[in-house]
This record gives structure tokens, C-alpha cells and sequence, in this order.
């Protein structure tokens, strides 16, 4: 597993899961100004599948200033060409599989018609980790999902049990991640859990892009959870001009701001 040791710093942005949505990353980006520059962002991949603008998501996340990745399990899928897994629970589900497997493939290979080959080195090179040590406080980690892989979900609702057997080895008392495109703010055993939510597609029945702010006051981590208002119709009427592959299944993600 690849893993990245940065410098300290005593005011970062968390963002995570764009997914490619442009105009839900410059609002975030609007707010974040409004509230005074951090000295660093972290950005806790899924980058740019998924929504109609991939490269231009992606120039305008590595010219931010002091800005450090992480791979996301659809950066890996991009990169590699690895899939995630169909299972099927019901006949339901293996009637429908052939069409649901058809549009995945179309809406990855749309992603990478749009992308360089310098675009894909930068997301087959990312790491799994970043690691930084803050005086007074001691270590802190970030991943995309979890320490052990880039796919499980936890979530705001996940049961302490069901976590707390993958964190009791990790050195950081904080522990910072995304991908399940929900804010969460909680403590299981000794281990601060923070995920900022979802800038492109959040899934908590809230539209707005979120992020979060992490700053360190007398060694002691301070997290505020934000989201920001956008146009949300420019993105699902970009995705109609463009003709995306996956138009109705992004955009009823956008519009419901739920799994579906």
C-alpha cells in the first residue's frame, strides 16, 4: 500500500469525492476563500468519474496551493481498469445486471476519452495514505475509505463493533476519510472519525456540496463540517448537452442527493 508522509499543518481542507463536478467544486472553493485560506487541502479521491467535467476538475484541484491526494477506489477503477463488484441478491437484480454493467463501462471509458495520458499517470500514481505528525497532538491519518481497503462503507449509522476491530492498530487518535459521500463527525474507542462528505455528489439526503475544515487550536483538533449552495441545474443540463452515458443515473443521484 502505498503511502505519502506530508508536512505539518495547522489549518487544512478536507475535500473529497468531486466526481468531476465542476461547478460544485468552485462553489466549495468560493466558501472556503470566504472563511480565509487554510494552509494546506487534502483531497480524499474519487476525483473525476461520473460528472461532465473531468479534466477541467482535475487542473483546477492540483492548482490549488499546498494541495495534497489521496487514490479513491474510482481513480483505482480509472487507472487500472479494475471494476468494482455486481453482486446479485435477487432475480431482480440478474435481469438487470447486463444493462447496469453496460452503463458502468460507458460512463468509465467516457471519463478517460476526456483525460491525458498525463492525467492518468497522476491518478495511477496517487497514494492510499497520507500520514502528517502535528506538534502537541501526535499523528493523524487520512484515507480514501478505510485503512484496509478503498471500497468498505462506514457510515454516520455503522455500529462501533463493526469499526473498531480495523482502527485498534492505527497510531492516529484522528482519522480522516471519504467515500461514502456523507458528512460524519464521531469518536469510536479512542479514534476521532472524520469524513468531510461529498463535494459532487453528496448522499445524505442534503444536495449542497460539503466539505470540512480541520485546525488545530492548543494541540487539540478542531473540525467544522460545511456545505455550500450551487447550481445544480447546470449540471444536469450539461449532462443532457454532452450526451454522458450514465446522464440518468448521475443526475438522479444529484437530484435525489440519495443512493439510487
Amino acid at each position: 500500500m502505498k503511502e505519502r508522509t506530508v508536512k505539518s499543518c495547522q489549518s487544512v481542507v478536507l475535500l473529497s469525492d468531486i466526481h468531476g463536478n465542476l461547478p460544485a467544486l468552485e462553489a466549495v472553493l468560493a466558501d472556503v476563500e470566504a472563511h480565509g485560506q487554510p494552509n494546506a487541502y487534502w483531497v480524499l479521491g474519487d476525483l473525476v468519474a461520473f460528472c461532465p467535467w473531468p479534466a477541467e476538475t482535475l487542473a483546477r484541484l492540483r492548482a490549488l496551493p499546498n494541495v495534497r491526494f489521496l487514490r479513491g477506489n474510482t481513480d483505482r477503477y480509472l487507472a487500472t481498469g479494475r471494476r468494482p463488484a455486481a453482486p446479485v441478491r435477487s432475480a431482480d437484480d440478474w435481469a438487470q445486471m447486463p444493462a447496469r454493467l453496460r452503463m458502468r463501462e460507458a460512463n468509465f471509458c467516457w471519463t478517460l476519452e476526456r483525460l491525458s495520458f498525463e492525467d492518468y499517470l497522476f491518478l495511477r500514481d496517487l497514494p492510499t495514505r497520507l500520514e502528517t505528525e502535528v506538534p502537541g497532538y501526535g499523528p493523524i491519518l487520512a484515507v480514501h475509505a478505510t485503512p484496509f481497503d478503498d471500497e468498505t462503507n462506514w457510515l454516520p449509522d455503522t455500529p462501533d463493533e463493526a469499526i473498531r476491530p480495523h482502527i485498534e492498530g492505527i497510531d492516529s487518535r484522528l482519522l480522516l476519510f471519504g467515500h461514502t459521500h456523507r458528512q460524519m463527525d464521531r469518536t469510536v474507542g479512542n479514534v476521532r472519525l472524520v469524513n468531510p462528505g461529498s463535494v459532487g455528489i453528496p448522499l445524505d439526503g442534503d444536495p449542497r456540496p460539503a466539505y470540512a475544515r480541520l485546525a488545530f487550536t492548543d494541540g487539540e483538533p478542531q473540525v467544522t463540517l460545511h456545505r455550500v449552495e450551487y447550481d445544480r441545474e447546470a449540471v444536469l443540463a450539461e449532462l443532457e448537452q454532452v450526451n454522458h452515458p450514465a446522464r440518468e443515473w448521475v443526475g438522479g443521484l444529484i437530484r435525489r442527493a440519495a443512493p439510487g
